[in-house]
């Protein structure tokens, strides 16, 4: 049975959301170029994008907040029409935009019994439902204070709960974690991934890509109202080349039967380094590794370069300054 990367399995069901030829123009511009979305039930999607490639509009397109217009191509959400059952789709999905939908003239409390009646649920239930997520998002303690007084992660833990309110299947999150510090950010990716084990389906958009990479089954790359590229994070890191190993010596000798033996290698005389083209595969690091010890050359370092989502961005986007490419380091 296939195991998303949230760690729950998955039996095979059909797409939470589905999108063929998505497309959307205000006047001459054209925001989304004819996109296909394929979204499985119980996984996390992101759209990664720089700005302006379409991000936000495909959330507010997908969760019925803006019309797609005519020729937009065909959306089913939540197994439903968007274009013929907007509101059975509305009933299915829950969102969290960029920006706190919650009110800070009032109570935490006070904003999900608000929402509890939006959504028709009686006093009992509303108040049952409330109690529950207040304490599921740690807010307890503040559920009786203004959420004026909140702090930026505490307000997005109650966003997202208010979302819940409805028990909603698909949720769009559309920048959830911006403006987070770093610990509030870490819980924020806790509670996607709590949802996701309940079978809840993602939709997230984000400028964060180790967030994408920590949290997403699948991604797709936008720029310029079209996909760059789409799958897994590793299959998108594969995509780029430029992965390595770098050997480093402190003993010159060492270093100079090192590069006679290996020619291909890249040489740096200077810092005593070579450096060797690799997939960062099993097999390569081995053959490396078994070549070292059969021949006596100790190297001091042996260093793991490979592609990261940073990579990934920067190669299939359109480039909006100079900014320097990063890999991730495993040292042996």
């Amino acid at each position: 049975m296939p195991t998303s990367k949230n760690g729950h399995g998955q039996e095979p069901s059909a797409d939470a959301v589905s999108a063929v030829g998505l497309r959307k123009s205000y006047g001459d511009k054209v925001v989304l170029d004819g996109i296909d979305l394929r979204i499985p039930a119980g996984s996390v999607f992101a759209l990664l994008g720089p700005n302006g490639a379409g991000k936000t509009t495909a959330v507010k397109i997908l969760s019925s907040l803006v019309s797609a217009g005519a020729g937009s191509g065909e959306i089913r959400v939540g197994g439903h029409d968007l274009a013929t059952e907007p509101q059975a789709v509305r009933a299915a999905i829950g969102v969290t935009g960029q920006f706190s939908a919650v009110d800070g003239l009032i109570t935490g409390e006070e904003n999900m019994l608000l929402m509890a009646d939006l959504h028709h649920l009686t006093r009992a239930e509303g108040r049952r439902v409330t109690a529950e997520l207040l304490e599921r998002f740690d807010l307890v303690d503040a559920a009786k204070k203004p959420a004026s007084t909140y702090s930026g992660g505490m307000k997005r833990r109650l966003d997202i709960a208010m979302t819940l309110v409805g028990s909603p299947r698909i949720i769009f999150l559309d920048e959830p974690t911006t403006g987070l510090d770093p610990r509030s950010r870490h819980t924020m990716w806790g509670i996607i991934r709590s949802l996701v084990t309940t079978g809840v389906t993602v939709l997230l958009t984000t400028q964060y890509l180790d967030e994408a990479d920590e949290l997403a089954d699948r991604i797709a790359v936008l720029d310029n109202g079209k996909i760059a590229a789409e799958g897994s994070p590793a299959e998108l890191k594969r995509l780029v080349p430029g992965g390595h190993v770098r050997l480093r010596f402190t003993d010159p000798s060492a270093y100079r039967s090192a590069a006679t033996a290996l020619h291909e290698a890249a040489r740096d005389d200077e810092a005593l380094t070579l450096q060797l083209p690799s997939g960062g595969s099993q097999r390569e690091l081995r053959a490396i590794l078994d070549w070292l010890d059969s021949t006596g050359v100790e190297a001091d370092e042996l260093t793991v370069h490979t592609p990261d989502l940073d990579d990934v961005f920067f190669a299939l986007t359109t480039p909006t300054g100079a900014l320097p490419h990063q890999t991730q380091e495993t040292t042996r």
